[in-house]
């Protein structure tokens, strides 16, 4: 018995591993917030379909049995799991921040606690008790303990970075948010402002209130003169926060979409969130807003709010893009301006219509700043692609255009007219799971997606993962797409194994989107 209980024991802790770093992995997808991770555990049906439940069941029946060799069924179904999950190749890996560290420390701690109390009255009740500890709800309670020292942790950096923007008073701060599109424009801005400034921008996704505080601490330096930093939001206040920490000069809002509609309940929420920004610029800043965006423009024209204006289509617009000519190597543009005149010139190897709007934001603000024409020409002729933002890439014979970071209605549309534009002789293939985190649009707005696919000229489509699965088949079907186009797959990885072998030079591919690992 001594030796089994002791076998168990070994066996547990490798599952108690697996799922632990599972449940935290998720937990800190979800922004370490409790109510998003419950909504995440009700939606993907983790709580009841995650192995370990089984195996919860059978301890349970090994402590009303006291059947020993129940108990070797569970170790066997534990090491299973255990395997399995620890061999899993997230496309977000668990990131051991000292947040992350502090909260399995907590975890263990509760478990250390409880199984030792439990373990003097009864061995069998102990094991029982082990097993219930692997379930993914023991994050929450160890998140939820941790909350007042985080608290006061992130109060600590915050107030530090707070402290050291005071302390360069001639740092000129942009700010740039939107539903989509934020991105891109941060790197063609500072790819312009380049030409004349130091600048630092916000790397990667760092877009929250600690991606901010974190870059301000590790990357602001005296000599830097410019900063531009990417403002994220998943519910309201979120681009106030970080305007209160960054008070910045000018902003940029790139849309307003139905991004998030979960927890933003309305685009209307989502227009006031994005235009906290513009209501944080202090008198006589520079904001400046794209009317493409059919939301933001309702916004301005129902607040009577005072901004400048960017679109390519828009002819209101105070900067609007202009004779578009797309080429094999290169997009040739020019800008118009409210105020008269026109700059010409520009040409850019950067691909669709949602790209140079957002070139055109920030030639607006670069302009402003000083930056001269000859100056704008160069810095966009030379303005490199940011990757996984229908940027462009050559396998072979094969183009890949990679837009997997794409995941709003408006951006996929663009990304397809490039695919239905593109010159090839070979075919053009789709790879997509649709759209997430829209709430009750969600249906619709992937229906919607299935039937603009249809209109792009692809030639096969690749239909990844169960949770748009119905909408955009019925979208494609409408559209009179052919069935025996359509590939059903339940990974990127399956959808990889029957394209590879087809593709063949000429061939175009678009990958549109790309679930995070908290979808199933």
């Amino acid at each position: 018995m001594n030796i089994t209980v002791h076998i168990f024991s070994l066996v547990w802790l490798l599952f108690l591993w697996a799922t632990m770093r599972y449940s935290v992995q998720m937990f800190q997808q979800n922004s370490y917030r409790v109510e998003r991770y419950n909504r995440w555990l009700r939606n993907t049906g983790e709580w009841h379909m995650r192995s370990n439940i089984l195996a919860v069941v059978a301890a349970l029946l090994f402590v009303v049995t006291e059947h020993w060799a129940l108990l070797t069924v569970v170790m066997v179904w534990m090491a299973v799991i255990a395997i399995a999950e620890l061999s899993i190749k997230y496309k977000i890996p668990i990131a051991y921040t000292m947040r992350v560290k502090r909260l399995i420390a907590t975890r263990l701690l509760i478990t250390v606690a409880i199984v030792t109390v439990t373990h003097i009255y009864a061995v069998e009740y102990a094991l029982m008790v082990m097993m219930l500890l692997s379930l993914d709800y023991w994050t929450i309670l160890a998140g939820t303990i941790n909350q007042p020292l985080e608290a006061a942790i992130t109060r600590w950096y915050y107030n530090d970075a707070k402290r050291r923007l005071r302390a360069m008073p001639h740092l000129r701060i942009i700010g740039i948010t939107g539903s989509f599109g934020k991105t891109s424009t941060k790197h063609f801005l500072f790819r312009l402002l380049s030409e004349r400034y130091n600048v630092l921008m916000t790397p990667g996704n760092f877009n929250t209130t600690l991606g901010v505080v974190r870059t301000v601490r590790e990357h602001l330096k005296p000599h830097h003169e410019v900063f531009i930093v990417e403002m994220g939001a998943k519910q309201s206040g979120d681009i106030k926060e970080i305007c209160d920490l960054v008070a910045p000069e000018m902003g940029i809002v790139t849309s307003v979409g139905e991004m998030h509609l979960e927890t933003f309940g309305s685009v209307e929420n989502v227009a006031r969130t994005k235009f906290e920004l513009i209501d944080a610029l202090p008198e006589g800043g520079f904001g400046i807003i794209n009317i493409d965006s059919e939301a933001a423009a309702r916004h301005i024209a129902s607040t009577g709010i005072k901004v400048h204006t960017y679109a390519v289509d828009n002819a209101a617009a105070e900067y609007r893009a202009t004779d578009v000519v797309y080429g094999a190597t290169e997009t040739r543009f020019s800008v118009a301006k409210a105020e008269g005149g026109v700059d010409e010139g520009y040409a850019t190897h950067i691909l669709g219509r949602g790209n140079i709007l957002n070139i055109t934001a920030a030639l607006a603000i670069a302009e402003y700043m000083g930056v001269g024409i000859e100056q704008r020409r160069r810095a966009v002729r030379q303005i490199e692609q940011v990757e996984h933002r229908l940027s462009l890439r050559r396998q072979g014979g094969v183009t890949i255009l990679d837009d997997a970071y794409n995941s709003n209605p408006t951006g996929a549309r663009m990304a397809l007219e490039v695919l239905a534009g593109f010159e090839t002789s070979g075919s053009r293939y789709v790879v997509t799971p649709g759209f997430v985190e829209m709430g009750a649009r969600q249906y619709e707005n992937n229906r919607a997606f299935g039937r603009d696919i249809a209109k792009s000229n692809a030639d096969r489509v690749y239909v990844v993962n169960a949770v748009n699965r119905e909408a955009i088949t019925t979208g494609l079907s409408e559209a009179g797409y052919a069935a025996d186009r359509v590939q059903i797959v339940d990974s990127f990885s399956e959808a990889m194994a029957d394209l590879s072998p087809r593709l063949k030079g000429g061939d175009v591919v678009l990958y549109e989107n790309d679930l995070p690992d908290s979808f199933k």
